[in-house]
This record gives structure tokens, sequence and C-alpha cells, in this order.
């Protein structure tokens, strides 16, 4: 029987349903939704861009004496108290066209570090079992997921839970709510670099940790928290506890 993963009831035989098919490692290939559980976008995400944000990417250049690479230009903000290079882009939130599927930087950054929900950019929520996290439904992946996992996306709260499950298409192939008890900021997502004969050759997006000696080597757009003591939760009892 088909089950419609974005409120976990069968799909009848008659009524109309959608496929979702996914090639991401965990995930099942093929996933149903009710035609009517998904839904248009009703509100912009906190760490959504903004076609306004948009600005022309500087020069990438080596840092001869300090090694790694910087803008052309360098600003003191282009850098984080650790001294990682992150992507510049403005902030104008709600100027413009919503960019659902470009992540903003600095918001990202903002969530990651303060724990706000990724959609409305308030207090993610926590209690006594740990901070919530909506995640995709990876637990095809490997025993004992989602612990030790990397993400860099951020929590969520309570009354965001049904919204982000109907309107992100990203979650429609299956979700699941998690409570995190630990969460540590280990890491960045970005482009990484080398030397090339003519200067930076960029390599490829991936994680590099914040005690890497390649850090100096990359161009940040996203922060990564590590997920320790993690447990599987009801998405119906959370919504239940809504007051």
């Amino acid at each position: 029987m088909r089950v419609c993963t974005i409120c976990d009831e069968p799909i009848e035989d008659g009524e109309p349903y959608r496929v979702v098919r996914s090639r991401t490692a965990g995930l099942s290939p093929v996933a149903y939704t009710h035609r009517g559980c998904r839904r248009a976008p009703s509100v912009v995400p906190f760490i959504a861009s903004w076609s306004s944000e948009a600005t022309g990417d500087p020069d990438v250049v080596l840092r001869s004496l300090l090694g790694g690479v910087g803008y052309a230009g360098e600003l003191p903000s282009d850098r984080d108290n650790r001294g990682a290079l992150w992507l510049r882009r403005g902030s104008s939130p709600g100027v413009g066209r919503p960019l659902y599927g470009v992540v903003h930087p600095g918001r990202q950054r903002l969530a990651m570090r303060r724990l706000l929900c990724q959609v409305c950019g308030e207090p993610a929520d926590q209690d006594d079992r740990g901070t919530l996290w909506l995640l995709e439904d990876a637990r095809g992946s490997h025993d004992g997921w989602p612990e030790d996992m990397l993400t860099t996306h951020p929590p969520i709260c309570r009354p965001c839970l049904r919204m982000a499950r109907e309107q992100c298409p990203h979650l429609w192939a299956g979700s699941v709510a998690v409570r995190v008890g630990r969460s540590d900021v280990c890491a960045v997502y970005g482009r990484r670099y080398s030397l090339g004969r003519l200067g930076p050759l960029a390599v490829e997006a991936d994680i590099v940790s914040l005690t890497s000696p390649l850090l100096p080597w990359v161009v940040a757009s996203q922060l990564v928290r590590g997920l320790n003591d993690c447990a599987v939760v009801s998405v119906d009892e959370e919504l239940a506890a809504l007051p």
C-alpha cells in the first residue's frame, strides 16, 4: 500500500497522488504523496535568498603571506571570528523575488549559530529531549542514523513543522522529526580551492572541518552542525503538543 510521505496516511485506491523520485542515499528511490497534501509556498523561509541580495562575486585571489584564498578588495566582514572566508551576499529580505532554492549564507549561519527555526527565524523548539530538527528520512542509509550526522539544515519550531512538510519539495520524498540532545558547530560547506598555475583553482564543493588545514582554501556558504544524542520522534505528537 502506498503511504503519503507528508501526512503519513495511506493513499487509497482511486485517490489522486503524485510520485516523488529521489537519488539521495538512504532515501527510498520512489515515494508518494496525496496530490492535495502538497502546498504552494505561503511564506518565504528565513534562510531563503531574495533577488535583491545577489551581488557580483569578487575575484578569489591567493593570500601570499597567510596561505589560502581571499577576495580582491576583501572586507573585514567577509570573514567570521574563526577566520573562515564567506560567500559575499547583500541582506535585504523581503525585497525583490524570493529564491526558494538558494540558501542565504548570512541568515543560514545566524540560524545555525543561534539555533533558530529555518522557516520563521524564531528560536527553534527545545525541551528536555533536545532541539527539534526536521530531516530528510535517510534511516535506510546506516544503522543509528542520524547519530553523528553532519547537516547544513537549521532546526525548526513546532508551529512550522506541518508547513515545512507540505511546502518544501526536498522533504516530499520523506521526512522525520528528530530531537537532538547535543549539536556542535564543527564545519563549513563551501567551494574549496587549490593552487593552480595561474592562481586559485576551484576544486569542488565540500564540507570542511573548522580545524582542517584546508579551511583557508574554502569560500564558505553554509555552516555545519554535527548531531548527537538523537531520537526520532512522532510528528503527530509534536504537533499535538502545540498550545
